[in-house]
């Protein structure tokens, strides 16, 4: 049974950093694209960063560039977003996805909420 398991989320003040995980099971981790996402009430959900299998390429949306770091850890089989200078525009909850080979799974999300 695939499980990705997304922690870490919360509140927190504007400017304030979060460090998102998620934790993959059932899976060949270190063979999947990772990658974060994030929905917000009414909106689309939209990519925030993705990493490459062994971490050789990351990519950003604009409005994550400069203020979060995706990284991994194959050996532990986790993913994680490293958020600083959080705007109240990043609240939303925040999913985990792994993909590989037409294989495509989600985690069940955390909500991140930036508010003073």
């Amino acid at each position: 049974q695939v499980q990705l398991v997304e922690s870490g989320g919360g509140s927190v003040q504007p400017g304030g950093p979060l460090r998102l995980s998620c934790a993959a099971s059932g899976i060949t981790f270190s063979v999947y694209t990772m990658s974060w996402h994030r929905q917000s009430p009414g909106k689309e959900r939209e990519l925030v960063a993705a990493i490459g299998n062994n971490g050789d390429w990351t990519n950003y949306a604009e409005s994550a560039k400069g203020r979060f770091i995706i990284s991994r850890d194959n050996g532990k089989n986790t993913v994680y977003l490293q958020m600083n200078s959080l705007k109240p525009d990043d609240t939303a909850v925040y999913y985990c996805n792994a993909i590989w080979a037409g294989r495509n799974y989600w985690g069940q999300g955390t909500q991140v909420t930036v508010s003073s």
